[in-house]
């Protein structure tokens, strides 16, 4: 569940460093997922049998909360650019790299209860 963690870790890192240049009125909303993917990150680490699957639901809840007017026009436009950059990399690359390696380890580890 290493390669689990370093996702959930660079997510956390990617999340922190866009905190500050969010919207202000869901700062308490984008706090609450950074801690809910630490926790994550730390039963991960500790190879909680479930981390695969709350990893893959926050992923995609993320995925689609990140799917609305204002994100996509920031993300099109690429103004402001930190704000793409964060909304593409945390948003949907490091998500959909979430989503691969939760299946990947949860196949694995459904292979080695058989």
């Amino acid at each position: 569940m290493l390669k689990l963690s370093m996702i959930l870790i660079a997510i956390s890192i990617i999340g922190a460093l866009g905190l500050p240049i969010g919207d202000p009125r869901f700062l308490s909303i984008a706090v609450a997922l950074e801690v809910a993917y630490i926790i994550l990150a730390i039963l991960s680490f500790k190879n909680i049998r479930y981390v695969p699957i709350a990893s893959m639901i926050l992923a995609f809840i993320v995925i689609v909360g990140n799917t609305n007017k204002i994100h996509l026009d920031i993300m099109l436009t690429l103004n402001p650019l930190m704000n793409a950059i964060i909304l593409i990399v945390g948003g949907y690359v490091l998500q959909v790299l979430l989503i691969i390696t939760s299946i990947l380890e949860h196949r694995t580890r459904a292979l080695m209860v058989r």
